[in-house]
């Protein structure tokens, strides 16, 4: 495999992690606002980044590739409400998106026709990653964070399976 491939991809089981990491500190503000349903929300998304990044480590060992983990660097803590939650974790996903696609013309690039192949997954991943947080944050826009239509939201977050 391409060394520069391996880096990248290094780099983005890095970048997934720490996406898993945001979303946990999302849910740690959730909890402390007791809207458990958005906390299990959040621990669902971090779990799938986990999930993500796991996916790419798999994927360089049976490649042969020896996995060498980057540091993740501290999430923010801080939250004003959950639209500011929302709105930022749909800005990191476009970004997630973007570091994804430039991994798949890396790989293209390099004529890495495996990589490809498991980076139109994740490519096909980015809609739906993209498409949660905009409905959420729709509901949240139109509910205006209001005490009871924010509750009944916060029951139909912890439906989520994951």
């Amino acid at each position: 495999m391409d060394k520069k491939l391996q880096q990248a991809f290094h780099e983005q089981i890095k970048n997934e992690f720490a996406s898993g990491y945001l979303y946990l500190s999302m849910a740690a503000h959730f909890e402390a606002q007791n809207l458990a349903g958005f906390a299990h929300w959040m621990r669902v998304q971090a779990k799938e980044e986990q999930g993500h990044a796991m996916k790419m480590f798999d994927f360089l060992n049976d490649r042969g590739v020896r996995v060498i983990l980057k540091e993740i660097p501290q999430p923010q803590v801080d939250f004003s409400s959950a639209s500011e939650i929302f709105q930022e974790t749909l800005k990191h996903e476009k970004k997630v998106t973007e570091l994804i696609n430039k991994l798949y013309e890396l790989a293209q690039k390099v004529n890495d026709y495996p990589s490809m192949v498991l980076l139109q997954w994740f490519i096909n991943e980015q809609v739906e990653e993209e498409s949660n947080p905009t409905k959420i944050l729709m509901d949240l826009e139109m509910i205006k964070e209001q005490g009871p239509a924010l509750i009944m939201l916060d029951r139909e977050l912890a439906k989520r399976e994951g």
